[in-house]
This record gives structure tokens, C-alpha cells and sequence, in this order.
């Protein structure tokens, strides 16, 4: 971490600079104000000042205001060195232009040490989030330009596939036929829904955000389209506790969450049949708490948290050929996050898996 003493007196600055001397920490002196403000708009690693208050000219409180007001070093902790009186008053003047904490003169060696250490955690603490932010932000775009290419390439095949099954739905010969022209017409429902689907992603994938629309979203009837569109087999039951309510947000984020839920649910049901209940809470202000229940082989506890990371799986087979990416519970997590909400699973081996999350109203 590289650390500013500021001090109008060279032996201050040398006393300084000896006392919390570490591998760790690389110094950068100034003996004004001004020179101080110089050095810290054109240093972008500075993690700490020590700024002595009393000098000629521009004084510590000053200094210390005009960096705050700066968008490039607002965020720099400021310790105050004085020789002056800390009563109440002057405190909050320290701490109204921007000091975190304040070291009287003369300096008492354990107690200079004992808070520089402490700010130089939380330096390398931001650090280490920032980095992780970072990372995570990364990983978010390469998943947007992952979703896009495949959508892109998967947009003209199901657009054809659509076409010919509403030629075939029409044909004289299908329609002497009422089952097959039942399930005839079940497959256009879900290509045509199919295709919409890929229109949204790839919608979604051009916007960021904030351009994405906030919308009236039935969440019961969401939920019945996702079940009916899914085409579980005959074993399993699909129920919805009481009636879902009426949101305003955005409709794909909320219907990525619930297909993938009710998909993981059908998909590793390992009896012979199930049943997979959705319902909804009040939760805290501002919150829905919705679930998904199922009576499937439940989870580890040691597997709970894990699975929400990226590339995570438990190793289970599912009750079809399909393997798991470990993939869409991160995403299903990052989406529950934008919103401001948490998502939580309780289970247990054998009794299944209540997956809960919250959503914005």
C-alpha cells in the first residue's frame, strides 16, 4: 500500500515514515497542501493519508475537503495528525471534511501503528472485493455474449421447425386424426413459444439494464405457461399454492428463474412420481418470497451453498439423459441479486428441496 504523510516539518515526515516503515508499504512525502493534493491526483494506488492539520497556507481541513470533493480520491481514508485539543467541536470539523480518525501529537508509536494496520486491511479488503467485482462482471459479459451466439444460432432452425409443424397442423390428413392433431397442435404452441423465447434473449442480450422494461407481470399465469410449455411427463404433478400475485418487473428475468427452478425439479425427480409446488409469501417490505418445492432426492447440506457457484454441480444423476453445466443456479442467483433479494434452498437427503427467493413488488 503506498501511504502520504503530509507534514510542513521534513523531521515529522522522516519520524513518520520510520515508525510504521514495512515491506508492505511504500511512502510518498509532501511538505504543503498543495503538494499534497499534486502527488494524490497523479498516484491512483495512494491507500492512506496521514495529514497533518496545522500548516501554512492551505491546512489539513482544506486538503482534506477538496479531495473528498474529487471523484478520483474521495475514496482515500484520511487519518488527522494533530497537536490541537480533539474536543467535540473540532472533531466534527475533522470529520465533516472527510477524516476517518484522528492521531494526536506527539504520537504515541503502538497506537500510530495499531491504527495505520488497521486501515491497511481494510485497503487491501477493498482491494480484494473490487477484484472479485471485477471478476464476477467478467464472467456476467462472457455469459451475455455465450447467450447471444447461441440464441443467434438456434433463432433460423426453430423458426423453420415452426413453420413446417403450422403447415403439418393444417394438413387434412392430421386432422382425421384428434390425437395427433392434439399433439400436433401442443407442438406449435411450444415452438411458436420456443421462438418467442429466443426473441427475448436475444432482445435481452442487445440492452443493458436499464433500457430492459419493467412490465405488468401475472405470476400465475407465468407460472402455468412455464409448466404447461415444460411438458412434464404423466408422473408428475405440477400445483400452484393459492393464486400468484400481479408484479411490475421484468418479465424474462423473473421467467429464467422459475423455468429453471421447476425444470431442476422435474429433472431429477428420481420416484416413480412427484409433486412440485409453487407458491408465494409476504416477506419482508418491498419483497415477495416466492418457492419451489419438490419431493425429489433432496441435497446434501455440504452441497447447499456450493451450488449456487458458477460450474458447481453435486454430482447427482438426473432422471433424464441431460447433464448439468452447473451454470443456471449462479445465473438464477445473480438475477435474484440485481433485485436486491436473497435465494436460499432448505433440504435434506431423501425429503427434497424447497428452493426460496425473493423479487422486488
Amino acid at each position: 500500500m503506498t501511504i502520504l504523510l503530509v507534514d510542513d516539518r521534513e523531521e515529522n515526515l522522516i519520524s513518520l515514515e520510520e515508525m510504521l516503515a514495512d515491506n508492505n508499504r511504500v511512502f510518498l512525502k509532501a511538505r504543503s497542501g498543495n503538494e499534497a493534493l499534486k502527488l494524490t491526483l497523479k498516484t491512483d494506488d495512494i491507500g492512506l493519508i496521514l495529514l497533518d492539520v496545522q500548516m501554512p497556507g492551505m491546512d489539513g481541513f482544506e486538503v482534506a475537503q477538496l479531495l473528498k470533493s474529487n471523484n478520483r480520491t474521495k475514496e482515500i481514508s484520511i487519518i488527522f495528525v494533530t497537536a490541537l485539543n480533539k474536543d467535540e467541536r473540532y472533531a466534527l470539523k475533522g470529520f465533516d471534511s472527510g477524516a476517518v480518525d484522528f492521531l494526536q501529537k506527539p504520537l504515541d508509536i503502538n497506537i500510530t501503528r495499531a491504527k495505520v494496520k488497521v486501515f491497511e486491511q481494510l485497503y487491501f479488503y477493498q482491494q480484494d472485493l473490487r477484484a472479485t467485482i471485477d471478476q464476477k462482471n467478467t464472467i456476467n459479459k462472457q455469459l451475455e455474449r455465450f447467450t447471444y451466439t447461441v440464441a443467434h444460432d438456434v433463432k433460423s432452425p426453430l423458426s423453420g421447425i415452426a413453420s413446417t409443424l403450422e403447415i403439418m397442423e393444417e394438413d387434412q390428413r392430421v386432422m382425421q386424426y384428434p390425437d395427433l392433431a392434439r399433439f400436433m397442435h401442443l407442438m406449435v404452441d411450444a415452438s411458436q413459444h420456443l421462438t418467442a423465447m429466443i426473441e427475448s434473449i436475444l432482445d435481452y442480450s442487445r440492452k443493458t439494464n436499464t433500457e430492459l422494461p419493467n412490465e405488468d407481470v401475472d405470476v400465475h399465469e407465468l407460472v402455468l405457461q412455464i409448466a404447461h410449455l415444460l411438458f412434464p411427463p404423466p408422473d408428475v404433478t405440477i400445483r400452484i399454492e393459492d393464486h400468484l400475485p400481479v408484479i411490475r418487473t421484468r418479465k424474462f428475468k423473473l421467467q429464467q428463474v422459475f423455468q429453471n427452478l421447476i425444470s431442476n425439479a422435474i429433472k431429477y425427480l428420481d420416484k416413480p412420481s412427484g409433486t412440485i409446488t409453487i407458491g408465494c409469501k409476504e416477506d419482508e417490505p418491498g419483497f415477495y418470497r416466492f418457492y419451489v418445492k419438490d419431493d425429489g432426492p433432496g441435497i446434501d447440506e455440504a452441497d447447499q451453498l456450493r451450488i449456487f457457484k458458477l460450474f458447481e454441480t453435486t454430482g447427482k444423476q438426473s432422471s433424464t439423459e441431460e447433464s448439468s453445466t452447473g451454470i443456471g443456479l449462479n445465473i438464477i442467483k445473480i438475477l435474484v441479486e440485481e433485485q436486491g433479494g436473497k435465494i436460499s434452498v432448505e433440504s435434506a437427503p431423501g425429503k427434497g428441496s424447497c428452493f426460496w427467493f425473493q423479487w422486488a413488488k
